[in-house]
């Protein structure tokens, strides 16, 4: 069973929402983050990265930064720019980039089924980025921002969820500077919250998509809550994280993609003969007009001012293997780590990650600047995800670019 339960949502004071709501915490740097809050006393990055607030030269983990997050927070339900539910509901948050749309419910999800793996991962997690959230989670006594989860699509919540958007007005309306339109609807009718509650009780799993350390982090807080309450029942908010849940046909995976500092030795010539014995290798154009796979298995690589289509050879991975069968898995297996000498993607600094959202014009410019060799990569699909996760595998690091991103600030779960 997944539980899936409503709660007394904290989000902001309506007419307050688009100055409030913010990009996720971790798609910008520190002085990103605070050019994009400059001016805007009001906007979330406040309390999930304090940090900008802060001289520079103050470390950005340091307890302070925790505790000036929890300050503000609790100032802004204090001035009643963000207000809270009086009763458990769900709510409806659609999204809409470039003409597509996914709409997923906002609820509360287990800690134990975290844990117990009913909500499943497909990614490993690092500790020192754990513990960052822990300490805002902790400080701030919730949960600052969601953990994106899909799950296998269901007709009558598809159905509830289209009619209440049919006959209901939005709370929430509005398109950011990226222009991703936002769409938020409460969905409190007792009736259907109970109906889909009880639906997901008969849905065998939850995957994670997006925020693999944020929902560690929120289970980590929660379990330190119950060390602190012995007595706990199992029903108090801390056993339970916010998330966005999306049925498996909205989502949207764009590529990851990969730029290398050097050739590792190799001229041109030499290193394109010895991709040439596992890929079959065809120069298409020259740098200015990008070429982009089209097909699993293929991948455009550009160097030395073209772009090439290689194509993974038959035999030069096992098709049975849900994560050596990866296009990500397959460039590593077979170029990046032995040519090019990239052991380890996660830690060897002449690797960087491009994900698609900024386009191939982003590899190219890479190539132009600090590296030397780009590979673009086909998308992998839900599918794949959920069947790496349903093995108890995990996908290679840097497989999945979801866009649109959720925004934070618009929903807060207190673990009172």
């Amino acid at each position: 069973m997944a539980v899936v339960r409503p709660f007394k949502g904290i989000r902001p004071n309506k007419g307050l929402e688009q100055q409030i709501a913010s990009l996720p915490y971790d798609v910008m740097n520190r002085a990103e983050a605070k050019k994009m809050a400059e001016g805007n006393e009001k906007s979330f990055l406040h309390v999930v990265r304090a940090e900008i607030d802060f001289d520079d030269s103050v470390n950005a983990y340091d307890e302070s930064i925790y505790k000036a997050s929890r300050a503000r927070l609790d100032s802004m339900i204090d001035t009643g720019d963000l207000v809270q539910e009086n009763q458990p509901v769900y709510y409806i948050y659609r999204q809409i980039m470039n003409g597509r749309v996914q709409t997923g419910l906002v609820a509360c999800t287990s800690v134990d089924e975290y844990l117990d793996n009913v909500i499943k991962k497909h990614e490993f997690t690092r500790e020192a980025k754990e513990i960052d959230r822990i300490n805002n989670f902790d400080h701030c006594d919730a949960n600052t921002a969601p953990i994106f989860l899909t799950y296998r699509k269901n007709d009558r919540i598809n159905e509830i969820v289209n009619d209440w958007i049919k006959f209901n007005m939005p709370i929430y309306n509005f398109v950011t500077e990226d222009d991703i339109t936002h769409i938020v609807w409460i969905l409190n009718k007792q009736e259907l919250v109970s109906e889909i509650e009880g639906i997901f009780e008969g849905i065998g799993n939850l995957y994670i998509a997006d925020g693999h350390h944020r929902s560690a982090s929120s289970a980590k807080v929660g379990l330190k809550r119950r060390k602190e309450n012995p007595d706990y029942t199992g029903e108090e908010e801390f056993n339970f994280f916010m998330s966005v849940i999306f049925p498996d046909e909205d989502l949207f995976i764009m590529d990851y993609n990969r730029v290398v500092k050097d050739l590792n030795g190799f001229s041109v010539d030499e290193l394109i003969g010895k991709i040439s014995e596992k890929f079959d290798v065809e120069k298409k154009t020259e740098v200015g007009t990008p070429y982009h796979p089209d097909k699993k298995h293929q991948f455009a690589m550009l160097l030395d001012g073209y772009w090439y289509a290689i194509t993974a050879k038959e035999g030069s991975f096992d098709k049975n293997d849900p994560v050596n069968s990866l296009d990500a898995a397959i460039l590593q297996n077979n170029l990046l780590n032995p040519l090019l000498d990239i052991d380890d993607p996660r830690t060897n600094n002449r690797i960087d990650f491009v994900g698609g959202i900024r386009g191939l014009e982003a590899l190219e410019s890479r190539v132009n600047n600090d590296m030397e060799i780009a590979f673009a990569l086909y998308p992998v699909t839900i599918d794949d995800l959920m069947e790496v996760a349903d093995s108890g595998l995990v996908m290679p690091p840097k497989s999945t670019w979801f866009e649109p991103k959720l925004r934070s600030g618009l929903f807060v779960h207190r673990l009172k």
